[in-house]
């Protein structure tokens, strides 16, 4: 018997009990639609901070004072620490919530106070204006830097360079609006507003340095540069325990261990389904040896070799298995795109996960349509059709 022979015979049997297959198919389908969907968005979500990872450069330090109790930190002592050949440049910040207000609107934005150095350590990119320079810093003048979601919801546009807004009950000129990073996250730059660290200090009424940058002389001296911030600290607070520094190795391979293992999981608890979806499939076939006993009878009678019917329920099998893994794919990619038009997401659907799912879907539906499909094939004539 021809292949297609096999599998139009096989469409035939599975179009003419629709209901039948299609919850048969269900396990297949929720299990190739839920490895799919999460696991797209798993690594949409690790690329995306991949990404922005890398856009910050291999080079960078962050460090955060935990304890309170701790002696204060100036920007002179952030100045000393420049001295050092591993560091190229320091940058203290600090951030709260705010509302801003304009033309008005009024707007939950992130405010930060930065210095000049912020701007090559974090990758900060101007669109229009100019960025915060040391002479703002030095005078505490109330300018900002205004990211383009916050700048449209303020003012319903982006081209806002010079205009007022009011912050904390201060006017602030725009000098410069960001170019947009796209980004999903809460504190994207794109709903943020920068404005001089020495002017945000006397917004926040908060004297002490708690977070600041570091920016390596290169990715080669970044365990030095580490270990001349760690000894700076131990100083300052005298006690280890009393802060945080991170570099963006370190955050790069605590988010490849989570999302792996997270992927792991998901695939561990999708497989379930799936081989959930495979023992149906199974049970499936076995009925529908029973129901068309007469028919192998006849095949054989008139000369249907073993391999024709074993062939036959093998591909019935796996014509059934896939077409649970196409519409599950389907849908898939259905759920990916109603979450990104619902949420402003940007996530993708993986094409490497849906073949690996699609495939498995197919090996389900080879082994567990073989002892149907060996059923079917060893069944006798006469037995066959005197049942």
């Amino acid at each position: 018997m021809k292949i297609t022979q096999a599998i139009k015979m096989a469409f035939a049997s599975i179009c003419s009990t629709k209901l039948r297959s299609f919850l048969t198919m269900l396990g297949i389908i929720i299990g190739v639609m839920s490895v799919t969907v999460l696991v797209s968005i798993v690594q949409s979500t690790t690329n995306n901070v991949s990404d922005t990872l890398s856009q910050l450069g291999g080079n960078v330090i962050s460090a955060t004072v935990t304890s309170r109790r701790s002696n204060k930190i100036t920007t002179s002592d952030l100045k000393s620490l420049e001295n050092n050949p591993a560091i190229e440049s320091v940058s203290p910040i600090i951030s709260g919530s705010s509302t801003a207000k304009a033309s008005g609107n009024s707007s939950s934005v992130t405010l930060k106070g930065i210095t000049e150095e912020y701007e090559d350590i974090q990758n900060i990119s101007v669109q229009k204006g100019r960025y915060i320079l040391d002479v703002d810093n030095d005078n505490r003048l109330q300018v900002c830097l205004i990211g383009v979601t916050a700048a449209k919801d303020l003012f319903g546009h982006t081209d806002v360079e010079g205009e007022t807004i009011r912050i904390s009950g201060r006017n602030f000129k725009i000098i410069g609006v960001l170019e947009e990073d796209g980004s999903s996250q809460r504190d994207s730059n794109d709903s943020v507003i920068y404005t001089p660290f020495t002017t945000a200090q006397r917004i926040m009424q908060n004297s002490t340095i708690s977070s600041f940058y570091v920016s390596a002389t290169n990715e080669g001296m970044l365990n030095m540069a580490e270990s001349a911030v760690d000894s700076f600290l131990l100083e300052k607070t005298g006690d280890e325990d009393s802060y945080t520094i991170t570099n963006q190795s370190d955050i790069a391979d605590s988010v490849s261990d989570v999302t792996n293992s997270m992927t792991y999981m998901i695939g561990g608890i999708a497989g379930i389904s799936l081989l959930v979806g495979g023992i149906g499939i199974m049970n499936i076939m076995l009925v529908s040896v029973t129901e068309r006993t007469k028919e192998i009878g006849i095949r054989k009678a008139i000369g249907a070799k073993k391999k024709d019917i074993l062939a036959q329920f093998m591909i019935e099998s796996t014509v059934l298995s896939c077409m649970g893994g196409v519409i599950g794919i389907a849908l898939s990619a259905a759920t990916i795109f109603g979450m990104n038009q619902l949420m402003s997401a940007d996530y993708t659907i993986s094409a490497g996960i849906s073949l690996i799912a699609l495939a498995f879907s197919a090996i389900l539906g080879i082994v567990f349509g073989l002892y149907p499909a060996n059923k079917a094939a060893n069944l006798k004539p006469i037995e066959a059709l005197n049942l």
